[in-house]
């Protein structure tokens, strides 16, 4: 392992170039991170989760039709304005929360070729340090410092590291999934092989990759060198096998905390209310209302009318 690969993260790379066609038509016009999460686009909390762990320079892999998100991260001396004209500190604060809460950069991809292909066009951006990959569609709740401990993971033992969700067999089937060797730690274990979307019955084990890495930036060497897989993408489960059959150290933290997948509809749905049911100004109508609202629900089966 190289002194180089030793150096702290210190940048966070969110790849924001998907379509998001599971949430049309909404997102024919808008991008599918800026959908509002209570008040704030869940591309946001992706930001502030990565400038809480110390990772204060963040790129962002973006596509076509995906300026908003420059726009939502750039300063509106116009709205700033009116908002002071009208003495508005409490939005003057919000609106100012997304343009300072870290510097962020953005790429093009320019054509879709898959996750992998997508974390290669940060190869400038990170240079010879490792990084962290966030994906957008996974909001982590800020209570829980899934990131943070990656970072120190990956800081003890080099390499790579991933986070890791036991989705259950009949689950994994959707996601990339791992086989491990041994606990190094309570809940961190060396990962020894990865799957992207294997059948249930080929599955190596019920642990589940989620949206969260910690690359080594020797990742890049191989994801140049990765053909298309599963989908005729380049993935990078694939790269991270590749790296693991060349004997690069991956672990795997086993995360058990609050997690939002925001890229289905249930739980987006899901999400907005349990995060606005939190909330100290909309929470105790809302608690209220929803359990005055589930008196009211028909039981399971029964006609609605």
């Amino acid at each position: 392992m190289s002194n180089l690969a030793r150096r702290p993260a210190r940048k966070a790379v969110i790849p924001v170039a998907g379509m998001g066609t599971r949430f049309l038509p909404a997102t024919k016009a808008v991008p599918k991170e800026l959908l509002p999460v209570v008040d704030r686009p869940a591309l946001q909390y992706i930001v502030e989760e990565a400038a809480r762990a110390g990772l204060g320079e963040v790129l962002m892999v973006t596509g076509r039709n995906k300026a908003a998100i420059e726009d939502f991260f750039d300063r509106v001396p116009e709205l700033e304005a009116a908002l002071e004209k009208k003495g508005d500190a409490d939005r003057i604060a919000a609106v100012h929360e997304s343009t300072e809460v870290a510097q962020v950069h953005f790429v093009r991809q320019g054509e879709a070729r898959g996750l992998g292909h997508a974390v290669l066009q940060a190869a400038a951006f990170v240079g010879d340090e490792p990084f962290a990959v966030l994906l957008g569609d996974d909001l982590i709740d800020a209570r829980d410092l899934l990131l943070e401990e990656m970072l120190a993971v990956q800081a003890e033992h080099g390499g790579s590291v991933i986070a890791l969700l036991d989705v259950g067999m009949e689950n994994i089937d959707k996601y990339g999934a791992v086989a491990i060797r041994e606990d190094v730690q309570e809940g961190v274990v060396t990962v020894t092989g990865l799957v992207e979307k294997p059948p249930v019955e080929e599955a190596p084990s019920s642990l589940a990759i989620i949206g969260r890495y910690v690359l080594a930036p020797e990742v890049f060497d191989v994801l140049r060198e990765t053909a298309p897989g599963r989908g005729g993408e380049i993935q990078l489960t694939d790269a991270l096998a590749t790296l693991v059959e060349r004997g690069e150290p991956v672990h795997g933290v086993v995360f058990g905390g609050r997690r939002y997948d925001t890229g289905d509809k249930l739980d987006y749905l899901k999400a907005v209310i349990r995060l606005a049911s939190e909330r100290d100004d909309l929470g105790p109508a809302l608690r209220g209302w929803l359990r005055d609202f589930v008196t009211e629900l028909p039981a399971e089966g029964a006609s609605s009318s």
